[in-house]
């Protein structure tokens, strides 16, 4: 039975000014949550943002099942969730929309009946992404953060519901790609018994376990220079920043885009520690994301702990950038993203 609560409607209101270049929507189905970004095309050619809205849906509930299907409720919330956005973006008329769904829609047996239901509702057709394709799109979408143009030589962790992302770029190139299925939602329901009770030690020992046989047999491997930095991308890295920055009385945008390891694991001894209901009533965490939260921060930590990270660089530059900047450069075609390009900064 899908039990759910309700999804949480998070607006991030558009920006005053109004441009005149034509914009696109890009709708990310994932796993957890369901977002939209509105973006135009930047003066320096890069990506500018309209507008950003999340949904958490929860379609994937069942996920980790050996026949994983979505379940009837989980899809009407995702149909609801996916016509919210598509008003939401309505009054920016943009020139193209985008929808595309990933790891919950591509690993369910009914993933086309989901698709076709999108389809007759909205007039607008999915396509799902493949876990190369996905994790190539991400690189893509860092392309658009102007703090990372500095950085040569770097590791990209992206955790949702359903997977991981994983990049390494060696001198600005894409290097290794792997999408592994230590989603958050996925880990939940595999490792956690009792989902109200606090985090148990044995389901942090299970999921660390877990992460690093998917990792052995991925041949992904953390072999870049040491100085190499790990970025951080997705709903859970940014959650950590919003919790901690709570905690201490800081706006996100007050708080450090860097989180270490240590701050991981205190965080996880903290919000492990409370029942559900407790957890939350936690300043900065969804209550929708409170249940699979410390499955989350178990794996980020699994990972770390595997690849030596000492910290997460958190990163907003995302799918959904990668997916808007193909689209406002006429080039959305997936074969044509394959190996994503930093520009080196000059000098």
């Amino acid at each position: 039975m899908d039990t759910h609560r309700p999804f949480v409607f998070i607006r991030v209101y558009p920006c005053s000014s109004v441009v005149k270049n034509p914009s696109v929507a890009v709708i990310d189905i994932g796993s957890n949550s369901i977002k939209v970004l509105v973006a135009g095309r930047a003066a320096d050619g890069g990506v500018t943002t309209l507008q950003t809205a999340t949904i958490e849906a929860r379609i994937s509930a069942g996920i980790s099942q050996d026949d994983p299907r979505l379940g009837e409720e989980g899809m009407a919330r995702g149909l609801d969730a996916i016509r919210r956005l598509i008003a939401d973006a309505a009054p920016f008329s943009p020139a193209q929309t985008v929808l595309v769904a990933t790891s919950a829609v591509r690993d369910a047996q009914n993933g086309e009946e989901f698709r076709a239901r999108v389809l007759a509702a909205t007039g607008h057709a999915i396509r799902i992404l493949s876990g190369n394709e996905e994790a190539s799109l991400i690189g893509r979408g860092l392309t658009c953060d102007p703090a990372l143009r500095g950085l040569r030589d770097f590791y990209v962790f992206d955790l949702g519901g359903g997977s991981l992302e994983c990049l390494a770029f060696r001198d600005c190139r894409l290097a290794q790609v792997a999408s592994l299925q230590l989603g958050c939602v996925r880990l939940t329901e595999k490792f956690v018994a009792v989902a109200t009770a606090p985090f148990a030690a044995s389901a942090q020992l299970a999921i660390g376990s877990h992460t690093r046989d998917l990792f052995a047999r991925s041949g992904f491997a953390c072999s870049l220079p040491a100085q190499a930095v790990a970025i951080g991308t997705g709903g859970t890295v940014a959650t950590a920043r919003a919790v901690l920055g709570a905690r201490d009385g800081k706006s996100f945008e007050q708080t450090d885009a860097v989180i270490t390891i240590a701050q991981l694991r205190a965080l996880l001894a903290w919000v492990g520690a409370l029942p559900l209901a407790a957890r939350r009533q936690v300043p900065g965490l969804p209550p929708a994301r409170a249940d699979v939260f410390p499955a989350a921060l178990a794996t980020l930590i699994a990972v770390a702990e595997w690849g030596g990270v000492p910290s997460y660089r958190n990163s907003l530059f995302n799918l959904r950038y990668g997916l808007a900047a193909a689209a406002l450069h006429g080039s959305f075609a997936i074969s044509t993203l394959a190996r994503p390009v930093f520009p080196p900064r000059p000098g």
